[in-house]
């Protein structure tokens, strides 16, 4: 019997040993940091467990089930049984049979041949740095840009970090041409050094989102070092603006308020979106501060940049790098929600609704798990400050329903703010309650205790 466990990993070419056990190693890791679990950061199965797994001869025991569970987003029940004809995990896709089966292996070797080419390609323009092979480092951002906020990490993770390497390993050996290190343009001939700073961007936020705050600022630092070779304002303002979202979503609101003031100060001359991202971060900031005066002049100077946009090479690519107006509502409504602000029947209120109505459909091109997960979050509080909790459960129970690969660090922060919010809600003592508090826990075990958080 082929396991589904034993066909992700062969989906992801991890079944030899020596491959496997380093990112076992590095998930454990992962999820001791998460979980405060210091007796998970060592675990290391043997070779023959390992082979045992995968044969399917042998179960994993309680620790190595929760890495497994947390890594592939089964449970350890499905993990074990029969895989189904065809799995495309690792494209975030779903079961296949039939031709459906014979077109993912032929998916599977265009992959492997993909990553082949890219290596001839970068050892055979040895000396210098050709224009297939800046090609290939544009092609990787865009697709990785678009794919991010889309798909679980664990769908991009593994070709950021190439990505991110490659363009470290061809600035490092001064193979690019003069005229090559000079091109500005984002989506035509983009430099290494824009490169580089996109790839450290996003890498800086998949370890923000694994709950990694000290990686995710050395990232998020090289990308500052980059943008500044570059000469990029508008990289150089994103890299501000992604320190204050790692600041703030680190309850560290002083940190998140200076980068993203910085930001906006520094870089005035900057009229893309980042530049109403950067006083929408600013009022979020402030009012985890509890400084609603602040919160309320950002809020406005955002609707002031938003009026003046003019879409630069960055929204162009999109994704992340892009701010649209469903996102600065959200962003508006979270702040509202943090000071304390609306009801149901309160503008906060209409605009908390608006804001999971603009992020209900996976379709739109600004969509983002992420991001309809923190407006539901948001939802789901100002319904509790209406006393309405059937109201917050309906709101809630997509986000709960989300896999653990997609529980990142600011949905399981959102989902705590719920929490909180029903330890003060009138209804706090019903049996709904406490179940959907028990959920939540669960949700995020690293969550403070109910008495904690009822102070």
């Amino acid at each position: 019997m082929t396991t589904l466990f034993r066909r992700l990993i062969d989906d992801q070419e991890l079944r030899d040993p020596r491959a496997f056990l380093p990112r076992f190693a590095e998930q454990a890791r992962l999820l001791a940091e998460r979980d405060g679990d210091v007796r998970l950061a060592t675990l290391a199965p043997a070779v023959s467990t390992f082979k045992a797994w995968y044969y399917g001869q042998r179960l994993p025991n309680r620790d190595a089930r929760r890495v497994l569970v947390a890594w592939f987003g089964h449970s350890i029940e499905r993990l074990w049984a029969p895989a189904p004809e065809a799995v495309v995990a690792s494209r975030g896709g779903c079961a296949l049979d039939g031709e459906g089966a014979e077109l993912h292996e032929m998916r599977r070797g265009a992959a492997m041949a993909a990553r082949r080419a890219r290596a001839f390609a970068l050892d055979a323009e040895q000396g210098q740095l050709g224009d297939e092979t800046l090609g290939y480092l544009q092609d990787e951002v865009r697709r990785i840009a678009e794919q991010y906020p889309r798909v679980p990490l664990s769908t991009v993770f593994g070709d950021l970090a190439a990505a991110q390497s490659d363009a470290f390993r061809l600035i490092e050996g001064g193979r690019a041409r003069p005229s090559q290190m000079r091109q500005l343009h984002v989506l035509a001939t983009l430099q290494l050094h824009v490169l580089a700073t996109l790839l450290s961007w996003h890498m800086a936020k998949a370890c923000h989102d694994l709950g990694d705050e000290s990686s995710a600022m050395m990232h998020a630092r090289a990308a500052g070092v980059s943008a500044a070779q570059a000469e990029h304002p508008a990289l150089s303002a994103l890299v501000h603006g992604l320190k204050s979202l790692i600041s703030y979503w680190s309850g560290r609101g002083e940190d998140a308020l200076f980068h993203a003031r910085r930001g906006g100060a520094e870089y005035q001359q900057v009229h893309g979106t980042v530049s109403v991202w950067l006083p929408s971060l600013e009022a979020r900031a402030a009012a985890l501060l509890g400084d609603a005066g602040a919160a309320a002049a950002a809020v406005e100077q955002a609707a002031r940049r938003r009026e003046t946009v003019e879409p630069d090479d960055l929204d162009e690519l999109g994704g992340l790098l892009t701010f649209p107006a469903e996102k600065e509502l959200y962003y508006r409504v979270e702040t509202e929600v943090l000071l304390g602000q609306g009801a149901t029947g309160t503008a906060t209120g209409a605009a908390a609704e608006q804001a999971v109505a603009a992020f209900s459909n996976p379709d739109a091109p600004f969509w983002a798990f992420g991001d309809e997960a923190g407006a539901r979050c948001n939802l789901a509080v100002v319904r509790l400050h209406d006393d309405e909790l059937d109201g917050a459960v309906d709101a809630l129970r997509p986000v709960l329903d989300l896999p653990p690969a997609q529980r990142n660090r600011g949905i399981v922060v959102s989902a705590r703010r719920v929490h909180r919010a029903l330890a003060h809600s009138p209804a706090r003592s019903s049996l709904l309650a406490r179940e959907l508090r028990e959920e939540i826990t669960q949700y995020s075990p690293a969550a403070p205790p109910p008495a904690a958080l009822g102070r």
